[in-house]
């Protein structure tokens, strides 16, 4: 007998979610990309019979997926956790309003912060909202659940959420393709309804008793899904878990029974009493809250879980081994962990080689010689020359060592909202945000608008790279490029910085250190609101890594002012400052050969090593 292999792929688990989606007959695909979540957007955006966007920000996505289903069509958006948090109005809205063609959501959590600013659990969005709930764990069934999200969404009027982690979405694992894209669909058309799509207070107190019964009619239908499975083993010990965490447990406790949730929202209760009924003790496994346990001991259900099982980071087989050696439900004694063994090389979060916004911050940390004053080892409060809001990109990482150039960082476009507040709180320094192109269009025009509207002082940086680059360089509405590789209308930074309403705007090339520290200096030197705009390629884009730099170490003096850019391709070896030339960005950026007061930098020589 031979395997057929044809129908089977080796995907990760974002790869099957989008395989899954399109082979469900999804029309319209909207996203903001965002690890762990990112490539379910640029997967489904290769196929050419469907629409798919990288929107502004997830709530733009929500509503654009929203809109589409409103007209019979598939939809489906997908975001990481703290995108659902921006998301959330039109999520909530979406919940109330029900819909018509099918509407999935993908929510990718980040169980040990991999590549976040918080750890959250948005299973309680789903039950907030009184939305089911489906959780994959393996590439499989990420395929396969796609097609039940958009059937339960159709058929329950309500869409769905599909919430999915960094280890589902990043693993790999053979997927047999059982589907294929539908021959034909239904003709996008919008009927009124202004009962249902209206939600005027009278309309939605005439939808809130639909969504209870709704709700209710979801918990019959998870006590006889497939998507709920009873494993029976042993009789010792029952354990409830979905996702990831279910392959765990496999490994952990071969000779247990389990109940595995493909649903985990709203629960079979029935099924889950029938399941406790027939172990002696009952456990839940789950990554972060308590989600399931808690709703389970709500239904007067003795079991345990989090007693053992931690509810910060991420789980692994070691982790739910040692919780289970240290809680007695396994034989043996919990190992001492092993030391880190010395002497391995450490590598700090630093900016790329050739980055162009490392000489900004350089030109921010050497302003009242900031940096060196947050470096000094004494314990006394520090009150920095210049106060710094930063945002969420790749240029946080300009809050290490030796740049030190950022105090804040919040969320999506909080920057620019957190200058103004102190600013208007009465903060004597001057306050600078500091935002890149991409979180600017996602969500700092608010904030600059509300600046202009309410007269702060302060100076906006917009960090122009052209590119969302953390997540991996997609497009965005600045580029002028569409998901699927489209040329389209490019947002001019300007053009809506000046409509805004901001007369004190300066546009500087990110590798000219004179034009920036002018700029910057210029900027606070005035009493009103001011926007610099710094704009140079992404280092890991740029194609003119040529002529790397070199230190004539007959000149250097090592007084270490090249050191100070953070550049990793600058170190300092048996006390003599070197640049790696493999490293170096060459004549894409030369700021270290600018600022080099002994003038020991130029460019190599040809034909030298």
């Amino acid at each position: 007998m031979t395997n057929n292999l044809e129908n089977q792929k080796l995907l990760s688990g974002n790869e099957a979610f989008a395989l899954g989606a399109y082979h469900s007959g999804v029309k319209v695909a909207a996203a903001y990309p965002g690890t762990p979540s990112t490539e379910i957007l640029e997967t489904i955006s290769q196929f050419k019979d469907l629409h798919a966007e990288w929107a502004t920000n997830e709530k733009v996505a929500m509503e654009v997926a929203l809109g589409a289903c409103y007209t019979g069509v598939r939809a489906m958006a997908s975001m990481k956790h703290v995108g659902l948090n921006v998301a959330s109005d039109a999520f909530m809205a979406a919940a109330t309003t029900g819909v018509k063609g099918g509407l999935v959501i993908v929510s990718a959590d980040d169980p040990g912060i991999a590549s976040s600013q918080n750890e959250q659990d948005n299973r309680h969005y789903a039950k907030l909202a009184k939305i089911p709930v489906l959780e994959p764990s393996d590439s499989q069934e990420a395929y396969d659940l796609m097609a039940y999200a958009f059937d339960l969404s159709e058929k329950y009027d309500t869409p769905v959420m599909v919430r999915t982690t960094t280890r589902i979405s990043h693993s790999k694992s053979v997927v047999k393709i059982s589907g294929k894209r539908p021959e034909s669909f239904p003709k996008a058309a919008f009927y009124y309804n202004i009962a249902k799509f209206v939600m005027l207070p009278v309309n939605a107190r005439t939808q809130r008793p639909k969504i209870e019964k709704r709700l209710v009619d979801l918990a019959e239908y998870a006590e006889t899904t497939p998507l709920n499975q009873v494993i029976p083993g042993g009789t010792e010990l029952g354990i409830v878990t979905s996702g990831i965490s279910y392959q765990y447990a496999c490994e952990v406790f071969p000779k247990a029974s389990f109940l595995k949730l493909g649903m985990t929202y709203p629960l079979p209760k029935k099924l889950i009493r029938d399941f406790a009924g027939k172990v002696k003790k009952l456990i839940v496994i789950e990554e972060l809250d308590p989600f399931l346990e808690d709703n389970i001991k709500a239904m007067g259900i003795t079991v345990s879980g989090k007693e053992f099982i931690p509810r910060i980071g991420e789980l692994s087989a070691r982790v739910v081994n040692d919780a289970a050696l240290s809680a007695g439900l396994l034989a043996g004694t919990p190992p001492t962990r092993a030391a880190e063994p010395p002497g391995l090389p450490r590598r700090p979060p630093l900016l790329c080689p050739g980055c162009p916004h490392a000489s900004m911050f350089f030109t921010l940390s050497t302003i009242g010689q900031r940096a060196k004053l947050l470096e000094s080892k004494d314990n006394e409060p520090k009150e920095p020359e210049l106060v710094i809001t930063g945002d969420i990109g790749c240029y946080t990482l300009a809050t290490y060592p030796p740049l030190n150039a950022m105090d804040t960082t919040a969320c999506m476009g909080a920057s620019i909202g957190q200058a103004v507040g102190m600013a208007k709180a009465g903060v004597t320094k001057k306050v600078v945000a500091v935002i890149g192109d991409s979180t600017f269009l996602h969500s700092g025009i608010t904030g600059l608008v509300n600046a202009v509207y309410n007269q702060a002082a302060i100076t906006i940086i917009i960090l122009d790279n052209g590119t969302t680059a953390m997540t991996g360089h997609q497009e965005h509405p600045g580029t002028g490029i569409s998901a699927q590789g489209i040329q389209t209308t490019a947002v001019s930074l300007e053009n809506l910085v000046r409509g805004i309403g901001v007369k004190n705007l300066r546009v500087v090339d990110a590798f000219d250190v004179k034009a920036l520290r002018t700029a910057v200096k210029e900027s606070l030197a005035g009493k009103d609101l001011s926007v610099i705009i710094s704009r140079g390629a992404c280092a890991v884009l740029s194609k003119q890594k040529v002529n790397p730099r070199v230190i004539d170490v007959e000149i250097c003096n090592t007084c270490g002012a090249c050191l100070r850019i953070g550049c990793p391709a600058i170190q300092k070896v048996d006390g003599k400052i070197c640049i790696d030339t493999v490293l170096c960005a060459g004549n894409a950026c030369t700021v270290c050969q600018q600022i080099c007061p002994k003038q020991a930098i130029a460019p190599q020589a040809k034909g030298a090593k």
